[in-house]
């Protein structure tokens, strides 16, 4: 019975052996790519995590992060649609000395995002002096373990991320430095207006789903199922955006609303992009009568087009999804011309 016993263990023993060698060579074999490079699930769906920090600057500091000239500090991609946001609305309430910003190189790596002031229109870390993105997040919690994403608003004070929800960072733009913004006029300005709030969010929760983060379901998918879904329902909605700029200049009406700046940074990157890299090539913006003058409308508004930079959009995304592209060839073209006159504003008077 002994020698039984003693033999079950040895055996058993062996088995375990044998299966903790399966698994290193089976690991070493796949090479499987690290978190960050991971875009689908296992049914081969994209699916967004959602942002990790969602403290709020107020006005008055009852928040425990006042809105303060110099004290907050951005952190973007000029490739980012989320971070894009985050810049116009900067640049539209006239925040451009009152909150700083450094921009990381289009290329994300093993590593996420980088600091690299070699690349034209990216910057060092000048407030942090960090090489990656993701060492910001560790001096704001050693213990992270989420996502490395742009836009990201630092507390140069508290020495932590505030917040790094591009749509909670483009209201708290609009709204909690008044007190600050360049010209009485920047000042006046509001992008989420009162009376337009339910409309601005029925808006946003459409165009979110099915445009902005329709197109990375699309390009992420991994399977046929959810590319096909992924894909209709991009254009359905801007089939329904297209409708809705047939009869009026901006998604609301007459004015400009956070809306608009959240549609636009999608547009923005549709032909460059989207429609080859992403597989959304049923038509283009440029396909798209109503679409393509109210994006030539949008860019050729200050704070827009100025905050636009196609060679980081380009290139990150064609050189860093290796995963889509593996051999990071930057496509030629498209040529085109946001710059091109449109008729919008006559067309849409008061």
């Amino acid at each position: 019975m002994l020698l039984l016993k003693f033999w079950q263990k040895q055996t058993a023993r062996f088995v375990c052996r044998r299966l903790v060698l399966q698994v290193r060579t089976m690991s070493e074999e796949t090479k499987e790519q690290p978190q960050i490079l991971k875009w689908a699930n296992k049914t081969g769906e994209f699916v967004r995590n959602p942002s990790s920090f969602r403290n709020w600057i107020t006005r008055d500091g009852s928040s425990g992060f006042p809105a303060e000239s110099g004290r907050y500090h951005l952190y973007v991609s000029y490739a980012c649609p989320w971070a894009h946001r985050s810049l116009i609305m900067r640049k539209l309430k006239g925040l451009e000395d009152v909150i700083s910003v450094d921009v990381v190189d289009y290329f994300m790596g093993e590593k996420g995002w980088r600091f690299n002031p070699d690349v034209p229109g990216a910057t060092a870390d000048t407030v942090n002096g960090c090489s990656f993105l993701r060492e910001v997040y560790f001096l704001a919690d050693p213990n992270y373990g989420g996502r490395f994403t742009v836009a990201a608003l630092w507390d140069k004070k508290k020495k932590t991320i505030v917040n790094n929800e591009s749509s909670e960072l483009i209201r708290m733009f609009n709204s909690e430095f008044n007190e600050f913004c360049k010209t009485p006029e920047q000042r006046a300005l509001d992008f989420y207006p009162e009376k337009l709030r339910a409309e601005i969010d029925s808006i946003n929760e459409w165009i979110y789903k099915d445009i902005n983060n329709g197109v990375y379901r699309a390009g992420f998918a991994t399977q046929q199922g959810p590319y096909d879904k992924a894909v209709r329902e991009v254009f359905a909605a801007l089939d329904r955006a297209e409708e809705i700029l047939s009869r009026q200049r901006y998604l609301t009406g007459a004015q400009i609303t956070e809306a608009d700046i959240r549609l636009y940074t999608t547009l923005a990157r549709f032909d460059c992009v989207y429609v080859g890299h992403f597989k959304c090539n049923k038509k283009r913006i440029v396909d798209y009568p109503n679409l393509w003058g109210y994006l030539r409308d949008l860019y050729q508004t200050p704070g827009f087009g100025d905050t636009t930079n196609r060679l980081h959009i380009e290139h990150h995304y064609q050189e860093s999804h290796e995963s889509i592209n593996p051999n990071r060839i930057v496509a030629i073209g498209p040529d085109l011309d946001f710059n091109l006159p449109h008729d919008r504003a006559t067309r849409f008077t008061k």
